[in-house]
């Protein structure tokens, strides 16, 4: 398993040769990938300089503890931090997921539960904005249906990223877990008796594709204009700007209006159908994947329950890896950190098991 460390660490070199190359300094396309990957691979092959470091030093504590017992006395120590070494370095060689550093197209979308459930959706949404501002990320919505209540019946939002994050840390890396049925438990605003209810709200996560990577036949789109509406139908616009395109092979819609131009909501909506396409190709190949199958964490469900919120106590339940947090105010208030990582950790334990029984 880490020859291939070694055949990362060759790479990781000549990338660095690669970028003082003139003619790689004068084509920035090329740049940016090389740097990208350069910044990829960092992590790996410091762990792999530390992993080869603490092993030689092992080899010759117990090479020369044959003739020296002071040698033989440090042994353990050094047995415990090449034991180190070697998981930190395992960890960083578990197969990644090829779209962690995109940035990503994240939808919410209210469900059952009226009114309650569109203001739940608002929750949600600004604890992602909320998230995403604490990272350093950029945030954009694309396109949202809002409600009388302030609420939200549908809201799409682009999360970017910041130059090039470090493994784990891109936009799509840690918040591709988000993506499921998220339940409140809560006294609505609108109950008069104080009763507790529960509503639920949908989330779509979607890494978000670059032009050149989804390919759209224009004779494949059924493009329509409308007229913009805000809350209760009220008017915003007088001119017909909004858009729904309906890519015809698949039966994808998706409608934009909250730009103030026809071309500003078309280009937007046309973002979110690459996104989508994208996601339906990437779903298609992982389902015959072992090494997704392996996850129990990661789906592209959106039907599944993945977390209740649960207000009386104060309490954040996730079901796929058992966490609870008891600070639900504070994760709404954008402190996703700890239930993402709780994901993140369980992902991770399921990708060394499939690597574990791949290499067995």
């Amino acid at each position: 398993m880490f020859e291939s460390a070694a055949a990362l660490a060759q790479e990781h070199a000549d990338l660095e040769r690669e970028m003082g190359d003139p003619a790689v300094a004068s084509d920035p396309d090329r740049l940016r990938e090389v740097n990208k990957r350069y910044a990829a691979l960092g992590p790996t092959v410091t762990a792999y300089g530390e992993w080869v470091s603490a092993t030689e030093d092992l080899g010759a504590a117990r090479e020369l503890a044959a003739e020296d017992d002071s040698f033989a006395a440090e042994v353990p120590a050094l047995e415990t931090a090449a034991d180190e070494a070697a998981d930190r370095l395992r960890r960083l060689l578990i197969p990644r997921d090829p779209d962690d550093d995109r940035d990503v197209i994240l939808e919410v979308k209210a469900g059952e539960g009226g009114d309650e459930s569109a203001l739940f959706a608002g929750d949600l949404l600004r604890m992602y904005l909320r998230y995403a501002e604490q990272r350093g990320w950029r945030t954009e919505v694309l396109d949202a249906t809002e409600t009388d209540l302030g609420g939200y019946k549908d809201v799409q939002v682009s999360v970017k990223s910041r130059g090039n994050p470090q493994p784990g840390e891109g936009p799509w890396a840690r918040l591709k877990y988000e993506g499921g049925v998220h339940r409140v438990q809560r006294v609505p605003v609108t109950e008069t008796q104080g009763r507790i209810h529960t509503s639920a709200a949908g989330v779509w996560v979607m890494p978000e594709a670059e032009e050149v990577e989804v390919t759209i036949d224009p004779n494949d789109l059924r493009i329509d204009v409308f007229r913009s509406s805000g809350p209760g139908g009220q008017s915003v616009n007088t001119t017909d700007s909004a858009v729904r395109i309906t890519h015809l092979p698949t039966g994808t819609v998706v409608s934009c209006q909250n730009e103030k131009s026809q071309l500003q909501n078309r280009e937007a909506a046309m973002r979110v159908l690459r996104a989508r396409l994208h996601q339906m190709a990437v779903d298609e190949a992982n389902a015959a994947s072992a090494d997704i199958r392996a996850s129990q964490v990661r789906t592209v469900d959106r039907s599944e329950r993945i977390r209740t919120y649960n207000f009386p106590e104060n309490r954040l339940s996730d079901h796929r890896t058992g966490f609870k947090a008891y600070n639900l105010d504070t994760v709404l208030g954008g402190e996703l950190d700890a239930v993402v990582e709780s994901a993140m950790s369980a992902d991770e334990a399921a990708r060394l098991e499939a690597l574990g029984e791949g290499t067995a």
